[in-house]
């Protein structure tokens, strides 16, 4: 019986993205900014214009020096040093540390019924992995997640454009048309993959970082819409 429901399916590329689709990642960002938010109790400035703050550094870094904790830690510090117009002291310095430990010590919390679905997915197609970040950061992620023994390749990237996702097609050798990435971020995942030729599986997260929103065309029905990630088992 279970080869017969195997043979139902027919092989494709799955491609995945890691943090937010996989694992929570950005949640853990939200609660250190919240904590950050409280302990700076700015005198003039609410909380919404903080956060605008931070957004526009956090911005102007991700181009600069990539993504993950080290960068955030930065961004942090800069918006302090911004907001108080001065220096950070190694006090305060050692106080966003503190609030920021959850993110140090790199702590995985898989998104509810992925490890299932992968088992399934992985006996019917050929999946990878692909995640943008800091290299060894990511790769700490990945290991502690246990999962990686489901993909043909695991690949981290600075960036995920619409180049990547090309390159990724010619160094596996497969048809950006007959390939699916999988993810939760339209700028990163959904909208550089349809650009290389691929069709797109979005599961919105709701704790998706600001900077990886854009909108999708509703339109697109080279894009399909997911509500959780075990839906991929009906589809795939």
């Amino acid at each position: 019986m279970a080869d017969d429901r195997a043979a139902r399916w027919q092989a494709q590329v799955l491609i995945f993205d890691a943090d937010d689709t996989l694992w929570e990642n950005n949640v853990v960002f939200e609660r250190v900014i919240d904590d950050f938010l409280s302990w700076l109790d700015h005198p003039t400035l609410d909380r919404r214009e903080i956060r605008a703050i931070l957004d526009d550094i956090e911005r102007a870094n991700a181009v600069v020096h990539g993504y993950g904790s080290k960068v955030f830690l930065r961004s942090l510090g800069e918006c302090l040093e911004r907001l108080r117009e001065r220096p950070a002291t190694d006090a305060e310095r050692s106080e966003i540390d503190r609030l920021a430990v959850a993110l140090v010590e790199h702590r995985i919390e898989l998104m509810p019924g992925v490890a299932e679905a992968l088992d399934e997915l992985a006996g019917r197609h050929e999946l990878l992995l692909l995640t943008k970040g800091d290299r060894e950061e990511q790769q700490r992620k990945l290991d502690a997640s246990g999962l990686l023994h489901h993909f043909r390749a695991a690949h981290i990237v600075p960036e995920k454009d619409a180049d990547t996702y090309r390159w990724l097609a010619r160094e596996h050798g497969f048809d950006p048309a007959a390939a699916w990435m999988i993810g939760n971020s339209p700028r990163s995942d959904i909208l550089p993959a349809r650009a290389a030729g691929m069709q797109a599986v979005f599961i919105p997260n709701q704790n998706t970082w600001v900077l990886e929103d854009e909108e999708l065309d509703p339109t697109d029905h080279g894009v399909l819409r997911l509500a959780a990630f075990p839906d991929l088992l009906r589809h795939f």
